[in-house]
Formats: C-alpha cells, sequence, structure tokens
C-alpha cells in the first residue's frame, strides 16, 4: 500500500473518530483533508486554496437557497405551533395505544413537508414522553421511533421530498425531486412497515421482561462499543427530563393552530413542486439558460431546485400569512431560522471539501478503480460508494455529494450506456445516503440522544435497526426491482 493510500485510510479514520468525539467538522475536515495531503506530497496550501474551498463554495452556491429555506419553513411551523398541531392531530385520530405508530407518522408528515429533523426532534419529543409514558413504553425506543419518521423513508424515498438529499442528485443526473416514484413509494413503505414492526415487537419484548418507561441505569463504560464516553454513565443515572422546543412555553396556553392550517403549508410543498417540474417549468421558454452568463445549462439541469425553492417560498409566506398573529415576533423567527440554516449547510460543505481533496489526490485512483470494478451494474457501485462515504462522514447529504463529485460523471455515462433511465440512479443515490449515514457519530443521532436525554447504549441499537438495517433491506429491494423492470 503507497504512503499516499495510507494516507487516505488515515484521514478518513480519524474523520470518523474525531467527529465522533465531538470535534465540529468545520475545523475538522480542511486540517484532515490536508493530513491526507502531506503524505501524499502534495501542496497544501495550493490544496486548501484551491481545491478545498472552490468545493466548498460551488456545494454553499448551489443548495444554500434549499439550506436557508428550509431552516425559515421549519422555525416557522415550530413556533407559531402548527407542527405540534399536527402531532397532536395525528396522535387524536390514531390514539395513544399506537403510541409508537403516532409518533412515526407525526415525524414522517412534518418531514415529507420540509420542516428540519432537527426542529421535528425538539417539537415532537415532548409529545412522545407524555405518550410512551402513559402507555408503558419504555423511553429507550423514543429516538428510534422519531428516526424512523424523521430521516428514514421521508428523506430518501419518498417521490417529492424537499430533503435535501433528494434534491443533490438531480443537477448531476438532469432529474428532479419525483424521480423513480413508484420504486420510491416501495423503498418508503418497506423502511416504515418494517421499522414500526421491529419497535412494536421490541416495546413487547422490552415491556415482558418488567421494562418500565423510565430507562434501567446501566453502570460501565458508556457510549457505542464502550468507547469511553463515562459521561453516559452518568446521564443514565440522572433523572431523565422532558426537553421543550424554545416556543413550546409560550404556546401552552394557546388556541390550537387548526387543522387546515397546520397542514396547508406542508400540503403546497409537495404539490406545487410536482406541479412545477412537471408541467410550468417544461412549458417555460428558457433558452436564456443556454447562455454563458446562466452556465450553459438546461432546464433539465435546474428544474429540480427550483422547483424546491419555489414551493418552500410559497409555503412560507403561506405559513406566516395564516398564522401571523399566533408568532410573537415575526422579525425574530425569520433571523433565527436564517442563522439555524450557517452551521448545518458550512458542515456538509466542509465534508465535500474534504471529498474534493481526497479524490485529487494520486492515490485516489486506486480507490477509484476499486469502486467501478466493485460491479458491472452501476446502481450497485454507486449503492456502495455513496453508502461508505456517508458513513465515513456521518452524513447522509455529505458523503453523496463527494461520491458524486469524485464518481458522478463516471456513473451517469455507465447508466447511459447500459441504457439505465437516470431517474432510477437518482433514486438509488438518494437511498443509499439514507444506510450508513447513521451509525454512531452521526451529528442528528447525536443531537437526538440529547434532546431525549439517552445514551448511545441505551437506545442507539434501535436507531442502527430502523436507520441502517431496515434502509438497507430497501434499497437492496430497489437494485433488484428497478434492474429487472426498469424505473417506474
Amino acid at each position: 500500500m503507497s504512503i499516499g493510500l495510507v494516507g487516505i485510510v488515515l484521514s478518513l479514520g480519524l474523520l470518523m473518530y474525531l467527529a465522533y468525539r465531538g470535534i465540529n467538522v468545520l475545523i475538522l475536515a480542511p486540517i484532515l483533508a490536508l493530513l491526507a495531503t502531506f503524505m501524499a506530497g502534495g501542496p497544501m496550501l495550493a490544496t486548501y486554496t484551491q481545491v478545498f474551498m472552490p468545493a466548498l463554495g460551488k456545494y454553499v452556491i448551489t443548495y444554500f437557497p434549499l439550506f436557508l429555506l428550509g431552516a425559515i419553513f421549519g422555525k416557522v411551523m415550530d413556533v407559531s405551533g402548527a407542527a405540534k398541531a399536527i402531532a397532536d392531530f395525528i396522535v387524536d385520530k390514531i390514539g395513544a395505544r399506537r403510541a409508537i405508530l403516532a409518533i412515526v407518522l407525526s415525524c414522517g408528515i412534518l418531514t415529507y413537508g420540509g420542516v428540519s429533523l432537527f426542529v421535528v426532534a425538539f417539537a415532537i419529543f415532548p409529545i412522545a414522553a407524555a405518550l410512551f409514558k402513559e402507555s408503558g413504553i419504555p423511553k429507550r425506543l423514543i429516538p428510534a421511533a422519531i428516526a424512523l419518521g424523521s430521516f428514514t423513508f421521508t428523506m430518501t424515498a419518498l417521490p417529492g421530498t424537499p430533503a435535501i438529499q433528494n434534491a443533490i442528485p438531480a443537477p448531476f443526473f438532469g432529474t428532479n425531486a419525483f424521480a423513480a416514484p413508484g420504486l420510491g413509494i416501495i423503498a418508503g413503505l418497506i423502511m416504515f412497515l418494517g421499522g414500526v414492526a421491529w419497535l412494536d415487537r421490541r416495546a413487547k419484548t422490552l415491556v415482558a421482561a418488567g421494562e418500565t418507561y423510565d430507562p434501567p441505569v446501566m453502570k460501565g463504560r458508556g457510549g457505542f462499543l464502550g468507547l469511553g464516553r463515562k459521561k453516559d454513565d452518568a446521564a443514565a443515572e440522572a433523572p431523565t427530563r422532558v426537553v421543550e422546543s424554545p416556543a413550546d412555553a409560550a404556546l401552552m396556553d394557546r388556541p390550537r393552530v387548526p387543522t387546515i392550517v397546520a397542514f396547508l403549508p406542508i400540503f403546497v410543498v409537495i404539490t406545487l413542486n410536482f406541479t412545477l417540474v412537471t408541467w410550468i417549468f417544461p412549458a417555460m421558454d428558457v433558452d436564456y439558460l443556454a447562455q454563458d452568463a446562466y452556465g450553459e445549462v438546461g432546464i433539465d439541469d435546474v428544474a429540480g431546485i427550483w422547483g424546491i425553492i419555489v414551493a418552500l417560498v410559497a409555503s412560507i409566506v403561506l405559513a406566516l400569512g395564516m398564522n401571523w398573529r399566533r408568532i410573537e415576533d415575526v422579525t425574530k423567527t425569520v433571523n433565527e431560522g436564517t442563522m439555524g440554516s450557517l452551521l448545518p449547510i458550512f458542515n456538509t460543505a466542509s465534508e465535500v471539501g474534504y471529498g474534493a481533496v481526497i479524490a485529487s489526490l494520486a492515490a485516489f485512483t486506486t480507490v477509484k478503480d476499486a469502486v467501478l470494478s466493485i460491479s458491472g451494474n452501476p446502481l450497485i457501485s454507486l449503492a456502495l460508494s455513496v453508502n461508505v462515504l456517508a458513513g465515513i462522514t456521518g452524513s447522509a447529504s455529505g458523503g453523496m455529494s463527494i461520491a458524486l463529485e469524485a464518481l458522478g460523471d463516471q456513473f451517469k455515462t455507465m447508466a447511459v450506456q447500459q441504457g439505465i433511465d437516470l431517474e432510477l440512479v437518482h433514486r438509488v443515490t438518494t437511498i443509499a445516503s439514507g444506510g450508513f449515514d447513521a451509525l454512531p457519530h452521526n451529528g442528528a443521532v447525536i443531537t437526538l440522544l440529547a434532546i431525549c436525554g439517552l445514551t448511545h447504549r441505551q437506545s442507539y441499537k434501535d436507531i442502527a435497526v430502523v436507520a441502517i438495517a431496515v434502509p438497507m433491506v430497501a434499497l437492496v429491494v430497489v437494485i433488484v426491482l428497478g434492474s429487472i423492470f426498469g424505473s417506474f
């Protein structure tokens, strides 16, 4: 193994471990990218300014509107009480006896409508805590229930979801958020039904063993696989508390948001996006896009991003208009949503910059050749590369972006040569990003456990099943069906 390849492996290993230990990827990604560059004998300053930063900037330029608008929309839905109203409606209809199903559906509807999974976690946890306690379901299953509804089928599988993971492949393959809708629905059903079945089974098993809502005290070394996170032991023994979203206290005494008012912005996000990419944009005269000033692109290259932007803007305006009197400080709400978009996009963009540096190294040719030679079927090679990179970076969008920036053109060429519909390639890419990304160092996993006041040792097993194992089954099914019947 060459020293350059050793540098890549060492850099990737440190990225995974140190991100899990809590070091921010904004500083971690460039340092480890330059470590790999140094071990490969490359110019470090030139690599940082001419490779890392341009890749970071390109990602921000392309996807910042989606992060910004998604964060503002989520904040408006949270502060207005609309998110809570949707969850309450689902709970009322399904009943506390089906607490797991109610929480999964509540999270699913909110995230499918464009609300950030972090906002959803804060908004739903108090409701989940009350429901699970009333039903006698162990608290340790709450993180997995929220994870199932927030970052599985609505993030990668269901057609039309405005999640960034569903938007990233669009410019590479000339597709949009509704690519391969039939396969996406099948994958989504597998994730939803399989995850709920697992959690229901786990709840019955734990209750039969005598476990109640309050989690048992776990002594010894905490963390995932005993990685010495002693603070987890203290957290396990400490009394748990319900974490409320910043607006919950103010919402307690307010009238419940009418159901139609709560659901309408969610409905608009999906239907308007579909209308735009299916009928409106294709009918527009956009010959000007071929000009150098506009990047010399076609409508297929931008429609996927345009559709989500317009749909989110319309939904924000609608949500603000209908809830103006329910939001005490509209300016503050919009500003907080705006600022809340900055860290997520720059975290992901830093990972993309890291991937660009790794891809620029001579030793990466060995890695690329290995990935491309795994299978003659580009769907399999693409799925494996996206999954592995998402797992290493702990980010679905980051891993997907790295894989597509480095190998997207090759996979597209292979698919076209073999007559594989690019919509199928899009859907496989998105579903693949939602597998190994949920390893223990994933930021969403860590944040979710913190919100719930639980540890990896208590709850990660169930998160891994619903957010890794079951989505991997769905991915295999989609690849098999797509290879046999094509895209549908």
